[in-house]
């Protein structure tokens, strides 16, 4: 089992180097919306899911496999991308729409930190949706942990670092030693003073409050719920699946 103190968390896809990154298990944190329509898919039978950095490589893979099996799903600053199939709101990914299909997935913040983890050991996608799935996962796992927050374009996001700071403190048992690392102290103290609300937080957090004006707010209620899955979806050769 990895040690407390070998969890770590950065706060954003811009917040390290990916040689940071070799022979450690990651986490990837996107909790408004890319990891939790990810788990969504997946709850709702999507066969996996194929994160992508941009609209370009995007277009390269749909322009290889058969349409018909396949979905191109994403957004740009919270809208969907025109042309697209599905955009990036948990509630499109049903399971009349995404079951027994293959999903090539571009956002803003979450694929991009996917597709900059591809250089550790094993990837994890987590939400408030699965989260005992990620804590059952890392409690096992033998290698050092990086609990990756996507942020929102190189800066903090609250409900990210929000996600990260309950993991380790389930992990944890609820108390953390002095000697573990700064990122895992920061997240574990904001779970401690907003934990107890994690929906209100939630909406007020500055990501909320853009998506509030995109979206409306039924995303954000949805985002919010924890454990309504069981699934550990896991990166394996450029797909995510269960």
């Amino acid at each position: 089992m990895s040690s407390i103190n070998n969890i770590d968390v950065f706060f954003s896809a811009q917040s390290f180097q990916e040689n940071e990154l070799r022979n450690k298990s990651v986490v990837v944190i996107d909790v408004l919306r890319a990891t939790s329509t990810i788990v969504t898919a997946l709850m709702n039978g999507a066969k996996g899911v194929i994160p992508v950095e941009d609209m370009g490589e995007a277009s390269r893979i749909s322009q290889s496999v058969d349409s018909d099996n396949y979905l191109l799903c994403g957004e740009k600053d919270g809208t969907k991308i025109d042309g697209y199939d599905l955009g990036n709101s948990p509630l499109e990914y049903s399971r009349d729409t995404v079951e027994g299909k293959t999903l090539i997935f571009n956002t803003t913040n979450g694929t991009k930190a996917i597709k900059k983890s591809l250089g550790s050991a094993t990837i994890y996608i987590a939400s408030f949706l699965n989260l005992s799935s990620i804590v059952n996962a890392l409690s096992v796992e033998k290698n050092e942990i990086v609990l990756l927050c996507a942020g929102w374009k190189g800066r903090l996001a609250l409900e990210d670092m929000l996600l990260a700071g309950n993991i380790i403190h389930n992990l944890s048992g609820g108390s953390l030693s002095d000697m573990a690392n700064d990122g895992a102290k920061v997240a574990f103290g904001l779970y401690e003073k907003y934990g107890n609300d994690i929906s209100s937080v939630i909406f007020q957090s500055n990501h909320a409050q853009r998506l509030k004006q995109i979206v409306g707010t039924d995303d954000l209620e949805y985002c919010a719920q924890t454990d309504i899955c069981n699934l550990l979806p896991v990166l394996h050769e450029g797909i995510i699946s269960i």
